[in-house]
């Protein structure tokens, strides 16, 4: 999960790479609160009209994927939020499941609206999209076993050993906090070294932390520090949908105040990680 989140710089917009999976379908639930929605998204330049059309993996679980061990309808973290936003601002919600590589590539060609799929804002992606105000916020953490109190900073991880990527930034981070790192595939090798008592620690986002313990939990983990920044995540939109992207933004801070964000947040993770 974290390769998006903190790993994933480069723009992918090479027009070879509309391969896109066929769309589904999810409309948002009528009712809409905002005065947004009167206006049918006449103003926002939408592909169809009266339709939020929404690209987005259906793969990436808890963010964007299907239930029922994939044989259920798409759902998730994302998913959730950007029908909620669809509802505020009156419009219908149509999905278009797309493949990573080629995500930003069908929405450079005007085949989607908006981008829902944990898009991480950085300086590189802000010279080229629009973003909305982030819904997502997930700090670097150091996960230890929950009987292991040596470690409560970066600076403790100084001759300790860390099970981690070594294509990630968090291996960078490992490093420069001085531990031995020990080379994993991924996520799911480094907790299991970890429960295993083979090394001391890991470094991931705390989304992929908080997302395992609501799942797998209790794991016998904890989270033993964090880092002072975090990465933060929202709506991606190309330069012309200025409307558009005002328009969600007043959506998502409707969602924030009547306590929509949080819900959908602790369902997913256990906690509010919308701010």
């Amino acid at each position: 999960m974290s390769r998006r989140l903190i790993a994933v710089t480069a723009l992918v917009v090479a027009a070879s790479a509309l391969t896109a999976c066929s769309g589904s379908s999810a409309p948002a639930q009528s009712g809409s609160s905002s005065e947004s929605g009167s206006e049918s998204g006449a103003d926002f330049g939408l592909v169809k009209d009266g339709t939020l059309t929404v690209a987005t993996e259906g793969t990436y679980r808890p963010f964007s994927f299907h239930g029922d061990n994939g044989t259920g309808d798409l759902t998730g973290y994302d998913v959730e939020i950007i029908q909620a936003v669809g509802d505020k601002l009156g419009l219908k919600v149509e999905f278009q499941e797309t493949q990573w590589d080629a995500i930003f590539a069908g929405l450079d060609a005007g085949r989607f609206d908006v981008i829902a799929n944990q898009v991480t804002i950085n300086d590189e992606r802000e010279k080229s999209y629009l973003f909305s105000t982030p819904y997502t916020v997930s700090p670097g953490v150091i996960v230890v076993n929950e009987d292991d109190d040596s470690i409560s900073s970066f600076a403790d991880l100084k001759g300790k050993t860390s099970a981690q990527s070594l294509t990630s930034n968090w291996n960078d981070l490992a490093v420069e906090s001085g531990a031995k790192v020990e080379a994993v595939e991924g996520w799911s090798q480094a907790v299991a070294l970890l429960r295993q008592g083979r090394v001391d620690a890991t470094i991931n986002d705390k989304l992929t932390y908080l997302d395992y313990e609501t799942t797998d939990g209790p794991t016998g983990l904890k989270i033993a520090a964090e880092t002072d920044d975090a990465g933060k995540q929202a709506f991606a939109f190309t330069k012309d949908k200025k409307a558009l992207v005002d328009a969600v933004d007043g959506a998502l801070d409707e969602l924030r105040a009547d306590g929509t964000l949080a819900e959908i947040s602790k369902k997913y993770f256990g906690e509010d990680v919308s701010e």
